[in-house]
């Protein structure tokens, strides 16, 4: 499948070269451009495009500010900065983008990054399909995830994962000391593993529960779930009749 690309900047000759590096790659489909980020957030309620080549110097709305309202929607698009400074990369690298790539873009570069792109698209299509129906349907947990890394679509089995950890969009699965980034909402996550195995003790964390060792309150009313490595997990007000639960067996 095509991936509908939209082009963000405010240098007319910046949004020309790219549309001309566009034109030369097969798996892009140019849905349309635009030159500041208020103009750019209306069109892509309406496009919904899948990917955004986004320039972060832009007056008013910057791009930063661009990916962090997109990040705050339902449906994200995957998002590579193009851009002529390249400090603002941690920034762009925490609001979760696939790449950061430097101007004047280089034919190749690109590639590298649209390869990033359609594996983490794939990803995300693969991690959103819905559960089995049916009588089995109860039982139908999902016992593994596959998510991109590098250049590489990994396997995760459930029973691999030691917690998840919600940033924003995107679910971090911390696996022994490595983590990968799932393009899927909490939510959504949480109805997919099997409630035996896991149990949610925070509005951003979902925990193995052969992982919590003991609960702990500080002595304001803060209560702690103490895992198997070491971290200490705040437990939510809404989760924590559930998390107590676990000491009565």
């Amino acid at each position: 499948m095509a991936i509908r690309t939209m082009i963000v900047d405010d240098e007319p000759l910046a949004i020309e070269r790219l549309q001309m590096l566009c034109a030369r790659e097969p798996r892009i489909a140019l849905v349309g451009t635009a030159s500041d980020g208020a103009a750019a957030l209306r069109m892509i309620e309406g496009l919904q495009p899948d990917l955004l080549l986004l320039d972060i110097a832009m007056p008013l709305l910057d791009g930063i500010g661009v990916a962090r309202a997109v990040g705050q929607s339902g449906r994200r698009p995957a998002v590579i900065f193009v851009t002529a400074f390249e400090g603002f990369a941690v920034e762009a690298f925490d609001l979760a983008a696939i790449d950061y790539l430097l101007k004047p873009v280089a034919v190749d570069r690109l590639v590298r990054a649209i390869d990033r792109v359609e594996i983490a698209l794939e990803a995300a299509r693969g991690s959103s399909m819905p559960a089995p129906t049916g009588e089995a349907s109860s039982e139908s947990w999902a016992e593994e995830f596959w998510v991109p890394h590098r250049s590489e679509l990994i396997r995760v089995g459930t029973d691999q994962i030691d917690r998840i950890e919600a940033e924003r969009d995107y679910m971090r699965l911390h696996v022994g000391t490595h983590s990968y980034l799932l393009h899927q909402t909490i939510s959504a996550l949480e109805q997919r593993l099997n409630p035996a195995r896991f149990i949610r003790l925070h509005r951003s964390h979902i925990v193995r529960r052969d992982h919590i060792t003991r609960l702990r309150h500080d002595g304001s009313g803060v209560w702690f779930a103490c895992l198997r490595h070491g971290e200490d997990i705040r437990i939510g007000r809404t989760y924590l009749a559930n998390a107590k639960a676990i000491a009565r067996g």
